[in-house]
């Protein structure tokens, strides 16, 4: 073989090795991570027993019993809870909320993580009362009541949904308070909140990021 021959002939295996290398590195980042095994899942402290009920203490826990915690009286705080979705199927099992999770409306401890359950307590939404000093909402739609878009940002995340607001107008507010959206309201991406609320109206986008 000539000095070329072997000269191409090493070209094209080094081209080869560098593809295999290329298509090792994709593969390695479609499966999300450097390595073969699986990321290893979260576990609870070993004090957390298989049969332990589910809470902040044992979050990853599948055992949970909502009348555990609606039978005690004034037993337990939002602290108590590994989800919103506990939470409210504590106040689900009991609206007569012996343990005051009700955030307002029937919806129990909004602050809490995922995942969520914020469909509110029906019994409790009926027989809500607001107060002077509460915000424009869908439990207080009153037009000339005022509204203070703070309100739905308390928490810092997915608290609220579009079924909150009395209106359109007022979901847009608080995404143009804070355009990164911790509510979610714009699901299209448009800068416009909650498109299909009624009542009052203000579809001019927003510019979505930080404000």
């Amino acid at each position: 073989m000539s000095r070329w021959s072997r000269s191409r002939a090493v070209r094209r295996g080094a081209l080869v090795l560098a593809l295999i290398a290329v298509v090792s590195v994709v593969v390695v980042i479609a499966r999300g991570g450097s390595g073969t095994s699986a990321p290893a899942q979260q576990a609870d402290p070993a004090w957390c027993t298989p049969g332990t009920q589910r809470s902040a203490l044992c979050p990853h826990g599948k055992v949970f019993d909502a009348k555990e915690y609606a039978t005690h009286g004034n037993a337990f705080e939002c602290v108590s809870f590994a989800s919103q979705a506990d939470a409210q199927a504590v106040l689900r099992a009991n609206p007569s909320d012996p343990n005051h999770l009700d955030d307002g409306g029937g919806v129990a401890c909004r602050g809490l993580p995922q995942p969520r359950d914020t469909q509110p307590v029906a019994a409790i939404a009926q027989h809500h009362k607001c107060g002077p000093d509460d915000t424009r909402s869908a439990l207080c739609p009153q037009p000339k009541r005022s509204f203070d878009a703070r309100y739905f940002l308390r928490y810092g995340n997915d608290a609220y949904d579009c079924a909150d607001f009395a209106t359109q107008a007022d979901a847009q507010a608080v995404l143009r308070f804070e355009p990164a959206d911790p509510n979610h309201l714009d699901h299209a991406g448009k800068g416009i909140a909650c498109p299909d609320l009624p009542g009052a109206r203000d579809v001019k986008p927003v510019r979505r990021g930080t404000p």
